[in-house]
């Protein structure tokens, strides 16, 4: 029989080989949520919006991620901010009432005869990156278009281009107008920061694809049409969409 002398020791070398083992026990999922380490952004709220107590979260839907963990290091021609890179998207807050306005709307493309797909997976409510929900567009500046059939207020677009992979498209620029042909127009977002795609030097960054999508901030700027520029992106020459959401009120 063991002394207690004997049962102390044979007691303190049981939990150096527990300490051990748990040492050198490799992470797993439970010590750290997915995506705890890239972090979420603060909640934004829209520049247009005038009484902070009449704000609400705009309730995008998100589709399935494609792919995970934080995207590679942006091309060295790109603009991507690198501060937010990886983090997923803050909520958005808009005024009280405002709803998707876009769903299933008359569509018009640039580009008339598309690659694959066509006008109607633009505004279609799928915004799966698989193959079938996407619309593409030929090589060079391109546009989609939304006819929200009545003047409004808009306050957020929401675009999917292509979340399959973290690429990144050029030239995005979003307009709003009460003109079908956009001669007249207002910008809500540019990320052309030299002017290529001759529509004005835009201020925005380019920034990574994914299943969030890209949210622009429409400040309550009133008009029928939103139009949605691009042109080519890191991966190819081509255009594509998979959803335009357009998020706003009738208006006043």
């Amino acid at each position: 029989m063991k002394s207690k002398k004997q049962w102390m020791w044979a007691g303190v070398a049981a939990g150096l080989v527990v300490g051990s083992l748990v040492s050198l026990r490799p992470a797993v999922a439970e010590d750290k949520p997915e995506g705890a380490a890239a972090g979420v952004l603060p909640d934004v709220k829209s520049e247009g919006a005038k009484d902070a107590k009449d704000l609400e979260p705009v309730k995008v839907e998100l589709p399935k991620p494609l792919f995970t963990g934080t995207p590679k290091a942006p091309p060295k021609d790109t603009t991507v901010d690198l501060k937010t890179l990886g983090k997923r998207r803050g909520q958005f807050l808009a005024p009280k009432g405002v709803e998707l306005l876009s769903l299933k709307k008359p569509v018009k493309l640039s580009d008339e005869n598309p690659i694959i797909g066509d006008s109607t997976v633009v505004n279609d409510g799928s915004k799966e990156g698989t193959d079938g929900n996407w619309v593409e567009l030929a090589p060079g500046l391109q546009w989609v278009q939304v006819d929200l059939k009545q003047s409004s207020e808009v306050w957020a677009v929401v675009l999917w281009h292509y979340h399959a992979e973290a690429r990144v498209y050029r030239d995005v620029v979003v307009q709003v107008s009460d003109d079908p042909d956009f001669i007249t127009s207002t910008t809500i977002f540019n990320n052309d920061q030299d002017n290529s795609a001759g529509l004005g030097i835009g201020k925005d960054r380019e920034y990574f694809e994914s299943d969030e999508g890209k949210l622009v901030d429409g400040k309550g700027v009133k008009g029928r049409y939103v139009r949605c520029y691009s042109k080519g992106n890191t991966s190819d020459a081509q255009n594509h969409y998979i959803e335009v959401e357009v998020w706003g009120k009738a208006a006043k």
